[in-house]
């Protein structure tokens, strides 16, 4: 069975429109550990940031898809309220849904692959697209997390995060690489390249540059391809 590589990209909610509740537990521990008003509206603003970094108090934007061998694939994004038809682009498709049905095409998608590669996706892209789902009612298609190392994974769907085969499941850095310091030593072109980070996400999708965010998704995809790569023909056994 051919190999398929994934990546998200995810965006938080508006702080005003979590309930006090929620907000008073987020905030809680910064409250406690702020030394004057100043450094807790630091903090603040950082935890309002960093939003989208949980599924409960974030949401996919944009799932990107690439098989290995046929080196072609498709973009899932979100582009509400604009009536973005469905493109292709050097054997990309760009297929704006709504989340649900994001998800909805990514697990059927899925069920037909074997192996999967990531970067990180162990820690974060396989537990955020599994809580989304069940939030949306989609029901995921394989287990992604079945055991961290590879030689226990399950034979129906084998997951090489490449965070955890470069870091040798972090046995030798304490500090672990991001995907660009990872591609700048390979010599890879880091999907930074292009001006656009993870960072601006939130602020494309509030400007309304869709289509931005899942031409920056395609650097990611690319880029974790040719890591895999790498590792596959120099590192794996």
């Amino acid at each position: 069975m051919s190999t398929l590589i994934f990546d998200i990209e995810t965006i938080g909610e508006s702080w005003n429109a979590l309930d006090e509740t929620t907000q008073e537990v987020l905030t809680r521990w910064i409250k406690k550990t702020s030394e004057d008003e100043g450094a807790y509206q630091a903090k603040l603003a950082d935890l309002k940031n960093e939003l989208g970094f949980s599924p409960f108090t974030g949401e996919i934007v944009a799932i990107g898809v690439l098989d290995l061998e046929k080196d072609k694939g498709a973009v899932y994004y979100q582009a509400p309220g604009q009536k973005d038809q469905e493109t292709e682009n050097k054997g990309i498709k760009f297929k704006p849904l709504s989340e649900k049905e994001m998800l909805e095409q990514f697990w059927q998608g899925v069920s037909k692959y074997q192996d999967f590669v990531s970067f990180n996706g162990r820690s974060f892209d396989v537990p955020y697209l599994m809580i989304r789902s069940a939030i949306n009612q989609v029901r995921p298609s394989k287990d992604l997390l079945s055991n961290r190392y590879l030689s226990s994974q399950k034979f129906e769907a084998k997951h090489i995060d490449l965070l955890d085969q470069l870091t040798f499941y972090g046995a030798s850095w304490t500090r672990k690489p991001s995907l660009h310091v990872a591609c700048r030593a390979f010599g890879i072109q880091s999907p930074k390249a292009g001006g656009v980070t993870g960072d601006d996400v939130a602020g494309l999708f509030r400007d309304k540059k869709y289509l931005d965010i899942a031409r920056y998704n395609v650097g990611d995809l690319r880029a974790t391809k040719a890591l895999y790569q790498y590792w596959r023909d120099y590192l794996k056994f």
